[in-house]
């Protein structure tokens, strides 16, 4: 895990309580306060869904909330920021998933 320990303005981490949590099916670690994106950086998850069309990893981009990019589900709600989201005790986090392609013209076809 990556973390800053001591920090002069948040204090120092060993302070704060531990949650656990699920990303995909998978049980970690977090600190309480922390966002959802920090936690699973923390956790060494740089991929947080897939692009819808494409399938292309996603990851944290801006980390202020602007960009959409960390877009996860929590609790089955779909399309939650990463970056702006607190961990909870027992929080299940899944990644984006690949949409299927919609159909395509058939050329030929208007």
């Amino acid at each position: 895990m990556t973390r800053i320990i001591d920090h002069a303005i948040l204090g120092k981490l060993d302070s704060l309580k531990k949650v656990s949590f699920q990303f995909n099916g998978k049980s970690y670690e977090a600190y309480e306060h922390e966002t959802v994106a920090a936690a699973l950086l923390a956790n060494g998850i740089r991929q947080l869904r897939v692009h819808e069309e494409s399938g292309t990893p996603r990851g944290i981009y801006c980390n202020i909330g602007h960009c959409m990019e960390c877009r996860v589900t929590v609790n089955h709600q779909p399309n939650v920021r990463a970056c702006l989201t607190k961990v909870e005790e027992g929080m299940a986090i899944e990644s984006g998933r690949r949409h299927p392609t919609p159909l395509k013209k058939t050329e030929g076809l208007q």
